[in-house]
């Protein structure tokens, strides 16, 4: 069983998690002006890099808050988590 880290509610079980996908995503600044192309790219395209990459996760089953945390995607391991307008950890 996996263990994430909630900055709150501390180590808990994977199930009680929901994934949010990329973290530090900006909605966009003008959307009655954004195009169909910048629509796209805003909603489908990610990053998809193998390593660190920095991700959104809600405590579903406790505090029901999100946060964000750097996520190793080789070997799954969280190095790290941070509240949300906290800067990322080194």
């Amino acid at each position: 069983m996996l263990l994430i880290e909630c900055p709150w509610c501390g180590q808990r079980e994977e199930t009680e998690f929901r994934y949010g996908g990329q973290a530090h995503v900006d909605y966009p600044s003008a959307p009655a002006e954004t195009g169909d192309t910048e629509w796209a790219e805003f909603l489908f395209y990610r990053d998809n890099p193998a390593g660190p990459f920095a991700e959104r996760w809600m405590h579903a089953a406790g505090c029901r808050r999100w946060f964000n945390a750097v996520r190793d995607t080789r070997t799954n391991e969280f190095l790290g988590v941070y509240r949300i307008g906290e800067g990322q950890p080194a």
